[in-house]
């Protein structure tokens, strides 16, 4: 066993080592690339992970999986050598389906259609982004062709790739009886006086978010020796290992909150992949290595957990309000944390789901599960989106965007080929939930911790729980070996009605 499982391991290295170097150029080609280098920069990635693929699919490494199998039964099911073996025999069983040829073209494609996205976004001109989109989802749909084969819903295929073992119908049975419980919060919240948010629309100058955003990043555990922060159009974290995970965010001066949270967010997903077992290292699974988050899921979990649960919280700000006013001379000396606080928390339908506040936001991530879902089994045109689109923001939010800007356009993630991705940020933030509450009960001075900014003991608790296993577990084996349970909606509104029925007196 040994030495097979060595020869998979030297095949293995090959593979995370181009898929971690295609990770290097997507990274630069969102912050620092020149919109010139698009075309060969398509190029290059869709080399490196097609031969990626083509590596992790070949017969040796199908010979050398096969190989080892009988081996876990005699291997501790949690240990990292049979993790290894039955993920890879799973990747494997799913990519050697599919032809390298096509995953080249996918990404070629998606490449380019991220920089006709950028474009068509600033043109406010969804046509100029149209028949990007359409070769998208045509390649998708091809790609669903290889592997849908017993799936209840072709979807389920892609959200298989985010979110192992989970699909539209178990989501639906989340989405379905949580979308009656946000319509109803939203409309009591509506009908209370509105919150006063103009504490956080001040003028905040862009070098001092920065740099204040960075203390942020660092006071929570984002360690910067083995990370940066840099500007994008859509704020994203990227992992060539656990030793180079990069955080970028956005900045408006007018709105402290747009960068700030922005960046709490991402150094959440960043501290997720600093914290993976170093034991894991080079294990390059395709499409994603071992030493990865374990599904999308429960990646957002993390980055809502210290976007909203921690830096959303009144505990957190009566530690950082004042390093905030210190940190904005004579923009906040007339405000106090309480109304700070408040400001943070305004509900109010908006048009941009990385803005939304806490409580709209399942309604966001919820229309785009329900049009992707159209979209791959051919119930909507690409053409009919926009207008889909707006149909569902009047249903869900009585709002109807202006231009497709801040519609249908708003998400870099359809323009990347992340179709399926959606739904896990409504899921990772019902399991942020569910994963505070544990840590309350095991940890009952945590808010205390929070208040002295105390977070070392926090991250160490994810760390041990979540971090260091990276791709070992599934959402649900997760969920019963932290919690003792299934993901549950219903913590999460119950977190909803608490915290916001106090920010506006319900």
């Amino acid at each position: 066993m040994q030495a097979a499982l060595a020869q998979l391991k030297e095949h293995l290295a090959r593979v995370h080592d181009l898929l971690a170097a295609a990770a290097v150029l997507e990274w630069d080609q969102e912050t620092f690339m020149p919109d010139g280098g698009a075309q060969p920069r398509a190029h290059q990635i869709a080399t490196l992970r097609s031969l990626g693929h083509r590596f992790f699919t070949s017969e040796e490494v199908g010979r050398l999986i096969e190989d080892l199998q009988p081996a876990l039964a005699d291997l501790d099911p949690d240990s990292d050598e049979a993790a290894l073996i039955r993920l890879a025999k799973k990747e494997y069983d799913v990519q050697a389906r599919v032809p390298s040829a096509l995953i080249a073209r996918m990404e070629e494609t998606e490449r380019m259609a991220t920089q006709t996205w950028q474009k068509a976004r600033q043109a406010r001109d969804f046509s100029l982004f149209r028949p990007e989109l359409e070769k998208v989802l045509d390649l998708k749909r091809e790609y669903v062709s290889y592997l849908a084969e017993g799936a209840a819903n072709p979807y389920d295929v892609l959200l298989d790739r985010y979110e192992p073992g989970i699909t539209s119908a178990q989501i639906e049975a989340v989405f379905t009886p949580l979308r009656a419980e946000l319509v109803e919060l939203v409309r009591a919240i509506g009908a209370a006086p509105q919150v006063d948010d103009s504490a956080a629309r001040r003028h905040f100058p862009v070098d001092a978010q920065m740099a204040f955003s960075r203390v942020v990043a660092e006071r929570i555990g984002f360690d910067f020796e083995h990370g940066r922060l840099d500007l994008s159009a859509h704020p994203f974290t990227i992992q060539f290992s656990a030793e180079d995970v990069r955080i970028t965010t956005r900045v408006r001066e007018n709105f402290l909150p747009y960068s700030l949270m922005s960046t709490i967010h991402e150094a959440g997903h960043a501290l997720y992949e600093q914290g993976v077992s170093p034991a894991l290292y080079r294990l390059g699974l395709y499409p994603e290595p071992l030493n990865t988050g374990a599904s999308m899921s429960i990646h957002e979990s993390q980055s809502r957990f210290y976007e909203n649960v921690l830096g959303r919280s009144l505990a957190f700000w009566e530690h950082f309000f004042p390093q905030a006013q210190a940190a904005f001379p004579g923009v906040l000396d007339d405000v106090d944390v309480k109304d700070f606080y408040r400001a943070l928390n305004r509900v109010e339908p908006s048009l941009i789901r990385t803005e939304a506040d806490e409580v709209t936001y399942g309604l966001h991530i919820m229309l785009r599960f329900e049009l992707e879902d159209a979209l791959i089994n051919g119930r909507m045109q690409v053409k009919d989106l926009p207008e889909e689109w707006n149909a569902r923001m009047q249903q869900y939010l009585g709002i109807v965007p202006p231009d497709d800007s801040v519609g249908v356009m708003q998400d870099i993630h359809w323009s990347a080929g992340l179709v399926g991705y959606f739904p896990d940020y409504l899921l990772g933030s019902i399991f942020s939930v569910q994963l505070w509450d544990q840590l309350r009960q095991e940890r009952p001075a945590v808010l205390d911790e929070v208040r002295r900014g105390e977070f070392a003991d926090i991250l160490a608790w994810l760390r041990e729980k979540i971090h260091r296993h990276g791709r070992k577990y599934t959402l649900p084996e997760l969920s019963e070996r932290v919690t003792g349970g299934p993901l549950a909606w219903q913590p999460y509104v119950h977190y909803l009605k608490t915290k916001f029925g106090e920010v506006y007196g319900l």
